[in-house]
């Protein structure tokens, strides 16, 4: 799958609160992931990126992983029962909800996406249980959302959240002067003692792969999507804010709790999304 090129194909008709000229961020996600909810230039971008990568796949691939293991985590070893899952994206086959409501079926999950298509897909996600509900709202606005009714209603803010950020920082382009750290600080001060926050983003790894890193980067920034980023450990580490960070820290998303013995070397790509969780006291 790693590398894979996609086949053509004949797209859907194109809905018509969708705008096929222009790549979408969770069109693109889903294209990486092999997933059939994207347009012709959402598949741009993904070739664009293999050309800088051709295993460029596996940014999609670990950032699910780890999205995975740490819900698993989360409802097993936390006691959490609400998460705020922010840039939800494109239902998949193991989304949030899936993965800890098979461990705690009362568990309450919010998705929030502010992409047309996410939200035509989202309203499917409304009909599987009480406890799973989507929020149309801006996750870089974190005031707005905080104070959103749902939002507000269907978490109980005086009781621990799970916030989740899993490969939505790293598409913000800042229009101000207000960066990635100042929107998590929002987030951050905004949860009950007890919450955490789990976080995944493209890293320069600054080593013998960052080259391959910014090559990408530069795909990214110049695709139709214009965004994609990709930060140093040290920038990434602020976005926690000082939160204690759980074992094994800020770490590649392949190295965070893998399920099994590592039998084969990492590749280029693989070595440039990073992920980690931590705990706000």
């Amino acid at each position: 799958m790693s590398g894979a090129s996609v086949s053509p194909r004949t797209d859907k008709p194109v809905p018509a609160y969708i705008d096929p000229t222009k790549a979408s961020i969770a069109r693109v996600y889903d294209a990486f992931l092999n997933g059939k909810d994207n347009y012709e230039v959402d598949r741009e971008v993904l070739r664009g990126v293999q050309k800088a990568a051709p295993e460029a796949q596996d940014l999609a691939m670990e950032n699910r992983g780890f999205l995975i293991r740490a819900c698993r985590f989360l409802a097993q070893q936390t006691g959490i029962t609400q998460y705020l899952d922010c840039g939800s994206g494109l239902p998949t086959a193991e989304n949030t909800h899936h993965v800890v409501q098979r461990i705690n079926p009362d568990s309450r999950v919010v998705y929030v996406d502010n992409d047309p298509v996410v939200l035509a897909h989202g309203r499917a996600l409304l009909e599987e249980n009480e406890n799973t509900v989507f929020v149309a709202e801006d996750i870089f606005q974190p005031e707005t959302l905080l104070q959103n009714e749902v939002v507000r209603s269907k978490l109980d803010w005086n009781e621990p959240i799970a916030l989740l950020q899993m490969g939505t920082l790293h598409h913000y382009n800042a229009e101000d002067k207000r960066t990635r750290k100042d929107i998590m600080r929002a987030y951050i001060d905004a949860l009950p003692s007890g919450s955490f926050v789990a976080i995944s983003h493209f890293m320069d790894p600054e080593d013998e792969h960052s080259v391959v890193a910014r090559k990408m980067e530069d795909m990214f920034l110049h695709s139709p999507m214009g965004s994609g980023t990709f930060s140093t450990k040290a920038e990434l580490q602020e976005l926690f804010n000082g939160l204690e960070m759980i074992e094994p820290g800020l770490v590649l998303c392949a190295d965070w709790w893998p399920d099994g013995p590592r039998i084969k070397p990492l590749n280029q790509v693989q070595h440039t999304i990073a992920g980690g969780i931590a705990r706000k006291a």
